[in-house]
């Protein structure tokens, strides 16, 4: 399975996919380095009018609800029409999920009328959209992980997409499928847009593994485990951090990769 999920990093690197993102301002510029550095190539548009045009041209969509206004809602709205009706995946982002009732209301719509590829959250996001009990502080979670694996479970039941649960412990959620990845380290969590970053690097590999989305989420996912990691051994604080991050998604090797990852499967995803 290692070997496996090195080959989807390799993947991305040759076919160096088009990730369209819409997201917040305090993350533009992290996740456009942190998609390139992957060997993805990012590109960031909100104009109503070029929409459609925009997706057409992709091979995956990011919509992150972190700086909600009303004119990049709708954007976010044509946007998933369009990688609806051309079959591109489009991955969910949802920031502070139950913090209020606007945010709440527009979540409610997107998964609604357009079901998401992929859902990627910490616990508390994962719980509030899930309509389960949970607390939302800001956009960090007060809840593990594990706490979420009952709102995964209905998430994925109701609309059919991969959920993902950030946290020390990354969970991956399918059609009875269930990965943990145990990579990652506590200074990740001092750098602003880190759980962005993430899903902005599940697009880019969904991009390149349209097929195999749940495979694409989970080598994602220890994508960013190992790099942060490889940085979290090198920073000196949070700033540092951030720069050997970018580093390290562009200097992974597979043998470092492979003897780093640490990865358990299990095929009920309703046994944890």
């Amino acid at each position: 399975m290692k070997q496996e999920t090195w080959s989807r990093i390799a993947a991305v690197r040759h076919q160096s996919p088009l990730v369209h993102s819409i997201t917040n301002y305090v993350v533009m510029n992290n996740t456009a380095n942190a998609l390139l550095a992957a060997g993805a190539s990012p590109i960031m548009a909100h104009a109503h009018s070029e929409m459609e045009d925009m997706v057409a041209i992709i091979g995956a969509l990011v919509v992150n609800i972190g700086t909600l206004d009303e004119y990049w809602v709708k954007s976010m709205e044509l946007a998933i029409a369009q990688a609806t009706a051309l079959g591109k995946p489009w991955v969910l982002d949802p920031v502070g999920a139950g913090a209020t009732p606007y945010r709440n209301e527009v979540l409610n719509k997107l998964i609604t009328d357009y079901k998401p590829s992929v859902i990627r959250g910490n616990a508390s996001e994962i719980m509030a959209l899930a309509s389960m009990q949970g607390q939302t502080k800001g956009v960090d979670s007060t809840n593990a992980a594990e706490e979420a694996m009952e709102a995964a479970r209905h998430l994925q039941q109701a609309t059919g997409a991969v959920v993902c649960i950030s946290g020390a412990t990354d969970y991956i959620v399918g059609n009875d499928k269930l990965v943990a990845l145990h990579n990652g380290h506590p200074l990740m969590s001092r750098v602003t847009g880190m759980g962005c970053t993430a899903t902005a690097l599940i697009g880019a590999f969904c991009a390149a593994h349209p097929t195999e989305l749940f495979e694409a989420t989970v080598a994602a996912m220890a994508l960013m485990g190992v790099a942060g990691e490889i940085a979290a051994e090198q920073a000196m604080g949070p700033g540092t951090m951030q720069l050997h991050f970018l580093d390290a998604l562009y200097i992974l090797q597979p043998e470092d990769f492979i003897q780093r990852l640490q990865i358990t499967q299990q095929q009920d995803a309703f046994s944890v």
